[in-house]
């Protein structure tokens, strides 16, 4: 068993090789579980036993063979054991979680340093007495060794009768015992030196093997607790899941069919709403604004009708029946003549090739939703001047429907999005964008009749798109008849676009109001009501506002705002002017069909002196416009008087002059000047420049020179110093 020239133990080789794995398969469980303590300490006890046996057990020295001294061989071999031993109550104090081995955990490592230190590193260098040390230096450690076991015990015990926990407390007797053996290993010097390295082996590593068992089931038994935890937690969290999940797919079918059952009965009042107007008209005659509202009610019916379909869509239900034939053609022809004449109120050119004849195995309605969404979205997003292409052809058994312009186009990223349902792009609406809904049914259509739809747009490199809708052709058989149960709506969403609405004539005797809404529409119904008491001026963005402010004669004296808007929405355009000087004196009304407390929460905060929500009385609207500008109109006069005393009773003006201002008012009155013609003239008169007075208005300096020209006129003067002269005489 030993290998000449050097005598190796192979017994303890191959017990610091199993040592040197545990070290390591520790090492990689700490890596990985850093919070746990223990396994530090238990890897800091590997590597003081594997270097003890390297030093004491692996050699039997001293060996002369060995080329280090006797003496440092010597003390390697007696004395490295006893560094193991120091650590050992340190490990049960922290591994173990005793609180009555505080001391020993903290101190103890003294009563073995102090005598092995003292006798292997001092007194046997000096005096070479190496049968003295080996034989004295045992005793105070075993007294010690007696103390500590003793106060472990009743550690364990104490522990035990806190907890009540039996396993725990055979537990920690593994770890006692193997403790035990260890502080039995002195007694190996009792023994002859021919069988002390196997004894040795026995004893000093038993305990290691012992406390490296102990550790083991310790750590198999948490990780065991922590699966079931985790079992346990995801049981319990997938359970929680399944009952949420229930929950809010009950909620949101409740919310589904409150929403579809609100739908469905509101179909009827407005087919009601449209036959009895549909009656009116016919038997009174058109007026503007019965046109008006009848296309509004088309509108809101279309948009509800969609919002119906999908939502019979969303829940398995078939809308259309496809066991019938629909000519294509003709179904594509009856809708071109009226989109043709939209198309010309928007000068836009329209042109088609439309092969003749095309049937298809579909509800004549379905081919209608998807040619009237189509070719309505292409006349919606091309500007004025464009053109649109429409084509209906054949490619071997399948019909391709394609409809191109050369409009605002479509970016690659939302070729997917715009079949969302709700989902709109965000373009120039003019009052005619929808809801969100038509191409969404228009895919479910086309899937449906196993068809596809490809959208071809890249506005980067070119305006315009074209989109191509791809079905299966049916070959007409004989006796089959094809069904014309379609109908040729009268509203496409587009006759909107037919309004023109330009600022009213500026009359100075006037106060201004500037309506910002995209509705035309509503912009129409606002200015039909406001213009014949107020100049009235209109843009259809927060953008359009700002450059209109700049190009009035006046600046408006009250804002009415819509909030959603493109470019510029309301909540933007009403923060550019408070953070702005110039403009932030101006009140600001929200009207808007955003109704949360949240959204009237921020539009008040950015200013606004109220958040009408719509629908709304026109008459409340007119009454509160009107209350706004006279309350307006008296605190700018009250401020221009109080500005005018403060001015002369600064000492420019006495009592005299005081009597000359009651004549200058007169005269100014004679001349039938206006009240903001006497503002300006009494600033005049104080000597204020033409920029000071636009400042103290809050006008615009070339606003103020056009009243000077106005008042210079009418007093019939030339400049200045003759209308001062004029007016006070």
């Amino acid at each position: 068993m030993l290998l000449p020239p050097i005598h190796v133990n192979f017994v303890i080789l191959a017990i610091i090789v199993l040592e040197i794995a545990i070290f390591f398969n520790q090492f990689l469980f700490f890596l990985a579980r850093k919070h746990e303590k223990n396994r530090k300490y238990h890897m800091i006890l590997s590597v003081l036993l594997i270097l003890y046996n390297i030093a004491e057990n692996l050699f039997i020295l001293p060996d002369p063979l060995i080329p280090v001294p006797i003496m440092l061989q010597n003390i390697l071999s007696e004395s490295t054991g006893y560094f193991v031993t120091m650590y050992i109550p340190f490990y049960c104090y922290k591994t173990l979680e005793l609180k009555g081995l505080r001391f020993h955990g903290k101190y103890g490592f003294l009563f073995l340093l102090v005598p092995v230190g003292g006798l292997y590193l001092i007194y046997y260098p000096l005096t070479n007495d190496f049968d003295f040390v080996k034989n004295y230096a045992y005793y105070l450690p075993a007294c010690y060794a007696v103390t500590a076991l003793i106060a472990s015990y009743r550690a364990i015990r104490s522990k035990y009768k806190e907890d009540k926990d039996k396993k725990g407390y055979h537990q920690r007797l593994w770890i006692y015992w193997a403790v035990v053996i260890w502080c039995a290993s002195p007694a190996i010097d009792l023994i002859s030196d021919a069988e002390k390295w196997l004894l040795g082996a026995l004893f000093n590593n038993l305990n290691f093997l012992l406390l490296s068992s102990f550790f083991m089931v310790k750590s198999v038994r948490k990780f065991m607790e922590e699966r079931d935890q985790l079992r346990e937690a995801k049981d319990t969290l997938t359970e929680k899941v399944k009952e949420k999940t229930y929950q809010l797919e009950r909620s949101n079918e409740q919310r589904t069919n409150a929403l579809v059952n609100l739908v469905h009965e509101t179909k009827t009042p407005l087919t009601l709403i449209k036959n009895y107007l549909d009656e009116y008209i016919n038997k009174y005659g058109f007026k503007e604004e019965l046109g008006i509202v009848k296309n509004n009610i088309d509108k809101l019916n279309k948009d509800i009708s969609n919002l119906f379909d999908l939502e019979r869509y969303n829940k398995g239900f078939e809308i259309y029946n496809h066991n019938q034939v629909a000519n294509f053609s003709r179904i594509l022809k009856d809708n071109l003549v009226l989109f043709k004449n939209y198309c010309r109120n928007k000068n836009i050119s329209l042109q088609e090739n439309i092969t003749e004849g095309l049937m298809i195995k579909a509800d004549p309605g379905a081919v209608n939703g998807i040619v009237v969404n189509l070719t309505e979205n292409a006349i919606k997003y091309t500007n004025e001047g464009g053109h649109i292409n429409i084509e209906l052809t054949t490619e071997g058994n399948k019909i391709i429907f394609a409809v191109s312009d050369n409009g605002i186009g479509i970016t690659r990223g939302l070729h997917e999005r715009i079949f969302e349902p709700y989902y709109q792009i965000n373009s120039e609406k003019g009052g005619s964008q929808g809801m969100g809904l038509g191409l969404p049914i228009v895919k479910k259509t086309v899937n449906d009749l196993l068809g596809e739809i490809i959208i071809e747009s890249n506005p980067e490199n070119d305006p315009g798109t074209k989109v191509r809708v791809i079905l299966l052709k049916h070959e007409q058989q004989e006796k089959e008849e094809t069904n014309p149960g379609y109908n040729v709506n009268n509203y496409a969403g587009l006759e909107i676009s037919k309004l023109s609405i330009a600022d009213s004539i500026y009359d100075e005797k006037k106060q201004t109001v500037l309506i910002v809404e995209d509705n035309t529409t509503m912009v129409s119904y606002l200015f039909k009501k406001l213009s014949p008491k107020y100049n009235v001026t209109v843009a259809f963005n927060g953008a359009e506002a700002l450059l209109k402010m700049r190009e009035y004669p006046v600046l408006p004296d009250l804002i009415i705002s819509d909030v959603m808007m493109d470019k510029v929405d309301g909540f933007k355009l009403a923060k550019i002017l408070t953070e702005d000087p110039e403009y932030k004196h101006i009140p600001f009304i929200f009207l808007s069909a955003k109704h949360t407390p949240q959204d009237r929460a921020q539009g008040l905060k950015l200013g606004a002196i109220d958040f009408i929500q719509k629908p709304f009385s026109s008459d409340e609207l007119i009454l509160k416009v009107s209350s706004v500008l006279e309350n307006t109109a008296k605190q700018k006069h009250a401020f221009y008087d109080n500005a005018i005393k403060a001015l002369k009773t600064g000492g420019h003006l006495d009592f005299k002059q005081k009597d000359t201002t009651s004549k200058f008012e007169k005269n100014c009155k004679a001349y039938q000047l206006t009240p903001r013609e006497i503002d300006i003239t009494k600033l005049i008169s104080e000597g204020y420049s033409y920029k000071q007075i636009g400042d103290t208005l809050f006008i615009a300096e070339r606003t103020v020179k056009k009243h000077v020209q106005n008042i210079f006129e009418k007093v019939a003067i030339t400049n200045k110093v003759q209308l001062i002269n004029k007016l006070e005489s």
